[in-house]
């Protein structure tokens, strides 16, 4: 006994008088859930071709007008007649999926592209890095084809239009289906969606409009930049494609450390050793700074631990007007090697500072008595 198809308004639960619109959103609506590439559930492809079916009667008016009067019965095998056998037009579940609900089914002409970036790296000294200077940089890019300018044609002959795509670059193919009528849009595959052929191509850059190029630029290095700092040079890149933009040109900065000072931030640091005699007794140096040596002043008593700071001599502010500051670290040392003399003063030192604190005690005994 032959199964009794089902009702194809019941399939499309839509109502008998429902409008060609209710059907076709129906239709969307349950091949999207049922479709085999997105269910992967047993039953789901048999469902699918249901649907399908279904409604490929109720969007022909007249099939519709036949089933409405006389049922399935009343078909005829007109519905095999119509090739369902692998849905007609489509071929198969992945072009009636890919068509209806938005695959990929369009490649539009190339667009403008911009050029890639290129980096380099410079060395600096920490004083050009403080101050600022003028480097310069070698840079390997592609440019235009000294010979036929990015033309591609040899000289003396020129580019003709695509005789495929008649210079738009893409080419339309129409296809119909039970949905309507669908236009597929691919790149040329003659001219490669540029819209012309290169009947005699440039010799020197073999047809390709471009050629490899060592340049060297002056880069301005400003001043107060670090290690691993970035000067972006707009449009100095590689060549865009189609009439797109230069890429950028990227300098890495690294920057060598300098023989006395630490940069931290835009502060300078340095140490200074001074002797025992110079922290007690207080002593005028010199200590180097980036503006030459620079007197500093050691009051009397400074110890060691103690940093002293001169405003404004660090290294530029990169950013805004003024520099950073420059912090002199005191640090007194203790001799390892001493001479007779040296020895005998150091006595005598310790011998005053064992009888002060007598004194003083004496002095404060006699006060509370």
């Amino acid at each position: 006994m032959a199964t009794q198809k089902a009702d194809y308004y019941e399939l499309l639960d839509v109502a008998r008088n429902a409008t060609a619109d209710d059907i076709k959103r129906a239709f969307r609506r349950l091949a999207m859930q049922y479709h085999p590439d997105r269910n992967s559930e047993d039953g789901a492809e048999a469902r699918f071709k249901e649907i399908n079916e279904a409604y490929e009667i109720l969007s022909d008016p007249e099939r519709r007008s036949t089933y409405d009067r006389y049922g399935h019965a009343g078909l005829d095998g007109a519905f095999g007649s119509r090739g369902f056998e692998g849905f007609g037009p489509f071929g198969g579940f992945g072009d009636i999926f890919d068509a209806f609900f938005g695959a990929s089914t369009q490649t539009r002409r190339r667009s403008p592209t911009r050029g890639a970036d290129i980096q380099v790296a410079i060395e600096l000294t920490f004083e050009e890095a403080a101050f600022g200077a003028v480097k310069t940089v070698h840079i390997n890019r592609t440019d235009l084809c000294s010979k036929c300018n990015g033309l591609r044609a040899e000289p003396g002959t020129e580019p003709e239009r695509c005789p495929t795509c008649e210079g738009v670059g893409e080419v339309r193919r129409v296809q119909r289906s039970v949905f309507g009528q669908f236009i597929n849009v691919t790149t040329c595959d003659r001219c490669r969606g540029e819209g012309w052929v290169i009947p005699t191509p440039c010799k020197h850059c073999r047809g390709t409009g471009r050629e490899r190029v060592v340049l060297n630029k002056e880069v301005n290095v400003p001043a107060g930049v670090d290690n691993g700092s970035q000067i972006r040079i707009s449009g100095e890149g590689e060549l865009g494609s189609f009439g797109g933009p230069r890429g950028n040109l990227y300098v890495v900065l690294q920057v060598a450390e300098h023989a006395f000072f630490e940069r931290r931030d835009d502060d300078l640091h340095i140490g200074l050793n001074i002797s025992f005699a110079q922290a007690a007794l207080g002593d005028e140096v010199e200590v180097p700074t980036l503006d030459g040596d620079q007197k500093l002043k050691l009051n009397a008593g400074v110890e060691s631990g103690e940093v002293i700071t001169l405003r404004g001599k660090g290294v530029a502010h990169l950013r805004g007007g003024g520099r950073g500051d420059f912090h002199v670290h005191v640090q007194v040392t203790t001799p390892k090697k001493l001479n007779a003399e040296q020895k005998k003063l150091l006595k005598r030192l310790a011998e005053l500072e064992e009888q002060e604190p007598k004194n003083l005690f004496e002095k404060v005994k006699d006060a509370l008595s």
